[in-house]
Formats: structure tokens, sequence, C-alpha cells
């Protein structure tokens, strides 16, 4: 199978909210509202499609100083480093060990170098627990440097950061 990368669009809502729904608890259930909005303030996004052009997975991220209400893209632009923050990521079930996230992840390293940012951050859940992205973080060379409980304590995540290089 052959997996390409291009940007997101606003067609590509209803598919982008059946992917993020499927994947929950790792991503929260996002309404189609919800996700136009953070779609429109994502600093980069882009989408993995397939051979026949249907969408295998997405990813969604902000630049610094996006206007995003989220507790743990604050926490990363408290920490005054110049980042690309890494939203959320998502791949269909159907097709999750196919190297996708690989390329994901390779893209937006590519996108991080090319704008001189100094790493890439992101969150992982440990409670409800998503060990298996803990592990393909750590491969990446994401390290926790921070944790903390959100929406109102229900879940708590694994502050991460990868540097550039």
């Amino acid at each position: 199978m052959t997996i390409t990368l291009r940007p997101l669009a606003p067609t590509d809502l209803p598919r982008l909210v059946e992917l993020n729904d499927a994947a929950y608890p790792a991503v929260p259930i996002t309404s189609l509202e919800d996700m136009t909005g953070l779609l429109a303030i994502a600093g980069y996004s882009f989408g993995a499609v397939d051979e026949s052009g249907e969408l295998a997975g997405f990813v969604i991220g902000m630049l610094p100083g996006a206007d995003y209400d989220s507790e743990n893209f604050r926490f990363f632009e408290s920490r005054g480093v110049d980042s690309l923050y890494l939203d959320r990521i998502v791949v269909d079930e159907a097709l999750r060990g196919q190297k996708i996230g690989q390329l994901f992840y390779g893209a937006v390293f590519d996108l991080a170098r090319e704008q001189g940012r100094a790493e890439v951050t992101c969150e992982v859940n440990l409670d409800p627990p998503n060990p298996g992205s803990l592990r393909f973080h750590q491969r990446l060379g994401f390290r926790q440097i921070g944790e903390q409980q959100t929406k109102g304590g229900s879940v708590t995540v694994a502050l991460m950061a990868a540097a550039v290089g």
C-alpha cells in the first residue's frame, strides 16, 4: 500500500471526526463544529491518503503563540522554548502498524527543521493508559518533561518533548 501526505481541507472534516472519535480515549471525542474550529486555528495539518484517496489518518498541530485553549499547549508555551506542538495524530485502526505514524512524525520534524524550531512537543495519556504510544514516542526520541491532570482530573498525561536534530 502506498500512503502519501497532503494538506487537510474542509471537505475532510466528516472523515476527521470519524477517525478521531474512533481513536478515543487516546484523543478526545470532538464534534464537527469543534473539529472545524481546531482545523481553522491549526498552524499545520496534513492527512495520509491511500491509493484510492481515502483519508487513512491525520495530524493537527499548533505554532507558538497560537490562540489555542488547551491545558497541554499552555504548559509547553509557558516553557518559552520554540517548538512545534503536535495536538493530535490519528491513524485508522485498520491501518495501524503500516508505519503511517512514522511518516507523520517525519513530516512534523521536517517542518520543525525548516522553521528552525528547537523541539517538537506532545502529550501521551498515562491515565487512561496508552503504553503503545509511550513506547512509540520514546523510540522517536521523546522524553517526558512533565505530567499533569487534564479535563477536570479525568485524564493524566505525560508531557513530552523531542529535540529537532
